[in-house]
């Protein structure tokens, strides 16, 4: 009798432990991530200045005016000025005075070449 009192308690305390590092693999694959992003994110609106062009949540592209503690004047387009709260603010597209490493191409009057190969049977 015992030994069955014994085992029993035994069971439980895998039981714990099996609960204790279920819990622990998910605080590291879904809560630590998680904070991680927010963290992220945070920082990334509190750096809004203006000139930066940004996104919305809601897709929303527009140029930074203004940014005041809590809300950020967008311009979306030319003398069309809106508010939004900064946690609206999804991504930053550029910030100001960075320099793209697009190429500049010129711009020619000749007409290109057509890429399409004529492939039909001429009589």
């Amino acid at each position: 009798m015992l030994q069955a009192a014994e085992q029993a308690s035994g069971g439980n305390y895998s039981f714990l432990l099996i609960l204790v590092l279920l819990f622990g693999f998910m605080y590291f694959v879904m809560i630590r991530p998680q904070q991680k992003r927010r963290k992220e994110a945070l920082e990334m609106q509190n750096t809004l200045g203006a000139g930066d062009e940004i996104v919305t949540i809601g897709g929303l592209h527009g140029t930074v005016v203004v940014a005041d503690a809590d809300v950020v004047t967008l311009e979306v387009a030319p003398g069309v000025q809106v508010r939004f709260a900064r946690p609206a603010i999804a991504r930053v597209l550029t910030k100001a005075g960075t320099v793209t490493d697009e190429p500049v191409v010129p711009v020619t009057d000749d007409e290109p070449e057509s890429p399409v190969t004529e492939v039909r049977k001429q009589d």
